[in-house]
């Protein structure tokens, strides 16, 4: 009998198809295999291919060691770590779909029958019962294998979004990190500006008290003084916020970041072009695109899962087993027991609720087409974005340097002839303030070439190639 069964299972399972429509990765749109719109603007390097450890480029070592302190103790990254083993154990599971199921059973039992049953037999005796059912399913119409199909995509999406978390905890320590830099930098501009005042308003009292100037002068010079001390108190509680901030990504107490970072370092700035591929190369690395393509395979398998009910599904199972009064002859020959045969089971002719399912699969097929379509133009749109930004900025910068140097220079001629008696106290305060608000944009502009540079590479996706566990 198992002899006849084996072949049959053997041809079975070679004619087996799989229902449903075989997955065919979609064109990414005509976009993106254009060039960069912003390729050729200022800060960009299009001939090279972005960096996969990009923040090494800056050669901080501060930075560089923070970053890998937040890939090893992040608590995002953590949970999407985690959901990437949830989804590796049920791709086990659907592939255990695959394997016979086996259940094994043993029991016994003290009996005591009355005595009309027993017919001259012992009334009391032991009653032991063992056996193995194995089944398993001939997957004709491929309902296993697209169960599979999605649960390998399935696993693929988590393993993409948790490269793409690993891409925002890479930026977000380091613009963390640039913010604190920066707000060192701001800090201490307010703070020299402050003092350069002071010493003007030390010389205008000094005046004042000779008769040389007016009291109303004094006045002036000390609210502008004060003015620009009150600026210094928001600039050091944003520097303290992205402390904290930095502390939460690297998976510390506040307390426990380094002497390094809590005492101010140098602001991250590349003075080289930022490398920045095309958008071909930006379709295949970024890992949201991942994701959303690996989902769209996921939903194209289930609909072919959700075909498969239209058909019937085929098992064969067998059992063999002993059922004995004492444990002596529960291997005996007399008491054992065997069977083997199929099994067959179709929703038929009610099937409406399968067809159902069907078309909610292929509503969530085109919803993944989508989705997919959506996360490349948006990758697109992000980089272009970022591109720009960081282009403009770098304009701005420059023509921030010019007008700092000019506006140093009229403050050191306006002094100069303040001492001759040329010029009156009033334009030598507006000079003073114009010099104090180009340093202070300059400083802020320092900053957000920083920011700028960051978010461009997060935008370009890079950071989760150097996985760390």
């Amino acid at each position: 009998m198992i002899r006849s069964v084996l072949p049959l299972l053997a041809a079975t399972a070679l004619s087996a198809c799989a229902v449903g429509p075989d997955y065919v990765r979609p064109a990414p749109p005509a976009a993106s295999a254009q060039p960069f719109l912003g390729a050729g603007l200022a800060g960009a390097d299009p001939a090279r291919p972005v960096d996969a450890q990009w923040w090494r480029l800056y050669d901080d070592p501060v930075l560089t060691a923070l970053i890998g302190d937040a890939l090893g103790a992040n608590t995002d990254l953590r949970q999407a770590v985690a959901r990437l083993e949830r989804a590796r154990a049920s791709l086990r599971g659907a592939r255990a779909d695959r394997l016979p199921s086996t259940d094994l059973s043993a029991s016994t039992t003290y009996r005591r029958l009355p005595s009309w049953q027993t017919l001259g037999a012992g009334r009391q005796y032991w009653s032991v019962d063992a056996g193995l059912e194995a089944a398993y399913e001939v997957d004709l119409f491929g309902r296993v294998k697209r169960g599979i199909e999605a649960a390998r995509a399935d696993a693929a999406a988590a393993q993409a979004d948790r490269d793409a978390v690993q891409v925002a905890i890479v930026a977000d320590t380091a613009r963390a990190y640039a913010e604190a830099m920066a707000g060192d930098v701001q800090i201490g501009v307010a703070r020299r500006t402050v003092d350069l005042i002071e010493r003007s308003r030390r010389v205008t009292e000094a005046r004042v008290a000779a008769g040389t100037a007016e009291r109303l002068d004094l006045i002036r010079i000390t609210a502008l003084r004060d003015q620009r001390l009150a600026e210094v108190a928001p600039l050091e509680a944003a520097r303290d916020a992205a402390l904290f901030r930095l502390a939460t990504l690297t998976g510390r107490a506040p307390a426990a970041l380094p002497e390094t970072v809590r005492t101010g370092g140098r602001l991250p700035r590349l003075a080289q072009p930022i490398p920045i591929g095309d958008g071909a190369a930006l379709i295949a690395r970024r890992p949201d695109v991942r994701a959303a393509e690996r989902r769209l395979a996921a939903e194209t398998a289930r609909i072919g899962v959700a075909t498969a009910d239209l058909y019937p599904r085929i098992s064969l199972g067998g059992q063999i087993g002993s059922t004995s009064a004492g444990l002596s002859d529960v291997f005996g020959g007399g008491p054992f027991r065997w069977l083997l045969g199929p099994l067959i089971s179709w929703n038929f002719p009610n099937q409406e609720a399968t067809r159902a399912r069907i078309a909610a699969a292929r509503a969530d097929s085109q919803g993944a087409l989508a989705g997919f379509d959506g996360a490349v133009l948006t990758a697109l749109q992000e980089t272009e974005t970022a591109l720009s930004a960081y282009a403009h900025e770098i304009d701005r910068h420059q023509a921030l340097v010019a007008a700092r140097e000019a506006a140093a220079r009229a403050a050191r001629v306006s002094l100069a002839r303040q001492r001759e008696g040329t010029i009156d106290f009033l334009s030598v305060l507006d000079a003073q303030r114009t010099l104090a608000d180009a340093e202070a944009a300059l400083a802020a502009s320092d900053a957000r070439l920083a920011y700028a540079q960051i978010d461009l590479f997060k935008a370009l996706g890079g950071g989760w190639q150097a996985r760390t566990g």
